[in-house]
């Protein structure tokens, strides 16, 4: 079973991130990333960053991802 903090290290290995934060139950979970990479992107073109990342394990390991990306400027603005 994956576990938050397994899914965090999976973003973190594949995307250049200022800071993740994971919470969930083993298949569901929520997130919030930071990066700089989600700067000029729509909120659709910052998921597909994150699924990229995480790859086949979205298709086979993680059954749902809520997340809130942020670029490094909202993030500060919190």
């Amino acid at each position: 079973m994956l576990t938050p903090d397994s899914v965090k290290t999976y973003i973190e290995d594949n995307l250049s991130c200022e800071h993740v934060e994971v919470i969930g139950d083993g298949q569901h979970f929520e997130a919030i990333i930071v990066s700089t990479e989600f700067r000029d992107k729509n909120r659709v073109q910052q998921h597909q960053i994150v699924y990229r990342a995480l790859g086949e394990r979205m298709r086979e390991e993680i059954h749902a991802l809520s997340m809130r990306t942020l670029t490094p400027e909202q993030w500060a603005e919190q």
